[in-house]
């Protein structure tokens, strides 16, 4: 498990050096580094998957992130102590330690790697099966979504957008997952569709899923229904576009945390994006279930609710306080990104409150009241 992330002359930051845990929680003001974090795993994980970080160097546009190309990158023209310009991503896994540091090409989108990691790199969590990278820019509500073998049933991809978990959920539905943190009490059975159901249903009450192969396309279509059971004794059934976006959106969300493998990474943008308040709540507590089972979690959130179910969680014994990083980022008049850690106590309380830190509430009732 990775329990540290250096980065040196990589988009917003001159120099990172960032604590991380089973489940890291990346917070701050828009424009401050959160998802360069995400991004600099995501790339990773992208040039291995095309077979280019071993002999050839950082893809920095593809199936993951389209990063631009070298100049997009680098930090403001910082440069290393001895001169050079350089970018660097460095791991701290398990006890050991990774550095990728790549020669500076102003327009290239593949950046050649100076010193050669050794191939037991390749046994970091971020590279085993089971990987799945979540963006903001998640699918919307459609008529059919794609069928891609390759992807969701071949390499179990939900994809970066999540366009494949319908497919996914087609094909694995009846799949009896085993019991684990993030076994839903309230489901049917431990079939995956029914633990899916049973956790959409504390999003909105009575709502299930169907999802279905359409027959000589290459697509399949997802409806739902409400009050029925597991979508099947529903007299009506509705299409995502009559749906609203908050639950096709969270969809992929939460079938990732279901079925992800222990020891693998999961990188989650914005999970509480067009959820209600008690939904977002419920995003924390999963995530904090997911990682409960060994399961990484890298997660960057805007919501203090999201925040308050991982507190939550550690307060319920769900995560030892160990488990759990808090990574506040802002910026400084210097235009420098630093990042500050409160900790969170057995009793879910926090070390520290930056100013800034899902702080906005008491703020505003100060101003009311005043």
């Amino acid at each position: 498990m990775i329990d540290r992330l250096r980065l040196q002359n990589f988009k917003a930051f001159a120099a990172l050096d960032l604590a991380v845990a089973p489940l890291t929680l990346l917070s701050g003001i828009n424009a401050v580094g959160k998802s360069t974090v995400l991004q600099s795993l995501a790339v990773l994980r992208q040039s291995f998957d095309a077979g280019t970080l071993a002999d050839d160097g950082l893809l920095l546009n593809g199936e993951l992130v389209d990063l631009g190309t070298g100049q997009d990158l680098l930090h403001e023209d910082y440069r290393t102590s001895d001169g050079e310009l350089q970018i660097a991503i460095s791991l701290s896994a398990d006890g050991h330690e990774y550095r990728w540091s790549m020669r500076y090409s102003r327009e290239a989108d593949l950046l050649h790697i100076d010193d050669q990691p050794p191939p037991r790199t390749y046994d970091v969590a971020l590279f085993r099966r089971g990987f799945q990278y979540l963006r903001a820019d998640r699918v919307v509500p459609a008529v059919s979504y794609p069928k891609s073998y390759e992807n969701a049933i071949r390499r179990g991809f939900l994809g970066a957008t999540g366009e494949h978990t319908f497919n996914y959920l087609r094909f694995h539905q009846d799949d009896h997952l085993p019991d684990a943190t993030t076994t839903h009490p309230d489901a049917a059975s431990s079939s995956l569709l029914d633990q899916v159901t049973a956790w959409m249903q504390q999003l909105c009450p009575g709502v299930n899923l169907r999802v279905n192969d359409l027959e000589g396309t290459d697509l399949v279509r997802l409806n739902y229904g409400f009050f029925g059971t597991a979508g099947i004794s529903s007299t009506n059934r509705y299409r995502p576009t009559n749906v609203g976006f908050g639950l096709t959106y969270v969809l992929p969300v939460v079938v990732a945390c279901l079925t992800v493998e222990p020891g693998s990474v999961i990188l989650l943008e914005n999970p509480e994006a067009h959820l209600h308040p008690r939904g977002q709540t419920l995003m924390g507590r999963l995530a904090s279930l997911t990682a409960a089972r060994g399961v990484q979690i890298f997660m960057e959130s805007h919501s203090d609710h999201v925040l308050n179910g991982v507190r939550l969680a550690v307060k319920q014994s769900v995560l030892d306080t160990a488990d759990v990083a808090l990574q506040y980022f802002e910026r400084s008049a210097s235009d420098e990104v630093t990042s500050t850690r409160p900790m969170v106590g057995p009793d879910g309380m926090l070390s520290v409150w930056p100013d800034g830190f899902f702080d906005e509430w008491d703020h505003s009732l100060d101003d009311l009241l005043s």
